[in-house]
């Protein structure tokens, strides 16, 4: 088993839950009224994957941007007690704060989720600075995962550079189709169905039949080496340039789904790095997320749990 050292690049949120219990109805408007019993906050978004990362004992590098703000502050703790490279992470002075997402949950179901955030591109010189700092973790790295949440910080501009500075390292991508046309080139995309539809500009039924044009097509069009589609209930699908592979969902019980795109990419690229094959790779990455669908709000999966629930 070799050792993986991965650079995650992305929109960095924080998640933060809101957990309570609803017994009435607001006298104010038709709404629950949610009891609070305690508020905690994990990595989300691009960071959520160095979480995984980590469960898996990976080394990894963290690469983003945060705000001049406490919850900014809170990343960087977080990322040290995780002993991840933070390095890459850019502190912005200006009105750009760290992005949130509070989820307030009752009864272990959402309620609601309100979001504070700043998507608009970052300036060129921000970009710069991260490109620099890109370029000073790669002679270590194994592999490069665009952990894309549309938040702003991946460019159509940004986003073919990172492929091209990779070079013959994996670059594996969780893509938003708004920016599809920026992800020619990269070794693997893991959309979900509806993703990956959109990116091939097909419907998106979950059939065998149509997931696999839909792999097909992808891979022509992108000129990648694999496409992982994960189909909720139906598992994943692996085109890998040669063959389909449809793969059974792992999953037992479904309680949340919040983050398990982020333990899909972790998961297989980690297993990548350690010298799977992309099928290996993406039954291991299968039963992670088996693993975390089973457990409320942005959870990860560890090799023990993983190792349990192939058993």
């Amino acid at each position: 088993m070799n050792q993986s050292h991965i650079i995650v690049i992305g929109d960095i949120i924080v998640d933060e839950f809101i957990w309570g219990s609803v017994s009435r109805i607001s006298p104010e408007a038709p709404v629950p009224v949610v009891a609070v019993d305690r508020i905690d906050r994990r990595l989300g978004g691009s960071a959520n994957v160095i979480r995984n990362l980590h469960a898996l004992e990976a080394n990894c590098a963290m690469v983003g941007v945060v705000g001049d703000d406490e919850p900014g502050q809170w990343v960087r703790q977080q990322l040290a007690l995780l002993e991840a490279n933070d390095s890459g992470i850019i502190t912005k002075q200006n009105a750009r704060p760290t992005a949130i997402k509070t989820r307030i949950v009752a009864h272990q179901q959402q309620v609601v989720r309100f979001d504070r955030e700043e998507t608009t591109p970052l300036e060129d010189a921000t970009y710069q600075r991260l490109l620099a700092s890109i370029e000073a973790l790669l002679p270590h790295a194994s592999a490069m995962i665009i952990s894309d949440y549309a938040k702003g910080v991946l460019s159509l501009e940004l986003v073919p550079q990172l492929i091209a500075m990779a070079g013959k390292i994996p670059t594996i991508i969780d893509p938003k189709p708004a920016h599809t046309a920026s992800y020619y080139g990269a070794s693997v995309v893991t959309p979900n169905l509806n993703e990956a539809a959109q990116m091939a500009q097909m419907e998106p039924i979950n059939e065998d039949s149509q997931v696999e044009r839909i792999a097909r097509t992808l891979h022509e069009n992108l000129a990648l080496k694999q496409v992982l589609i994960t189909r909720s209930e139906r598992g994943m699908t692996l085109f890998d340039g040669q063959a389909i592979h449809h793969i059974p969902t792992a999953a037992r019980d479904v309680f949340d789904v919040t983050g398990a795109g982020d333990t899909v990419i972790a998961a297989f690229t980690d297993a990548i790095c350690r010298g799977a094959t992309p099928l290996e790779a993406a039954k291991v990455a299968n039963r992670a997320a088996g693993v975390v669908v089973g457990k409320i709000g942005t959870a990860t999966a560890n090799r023990s749990e993983i190792a349990v629930h192939n058993a």
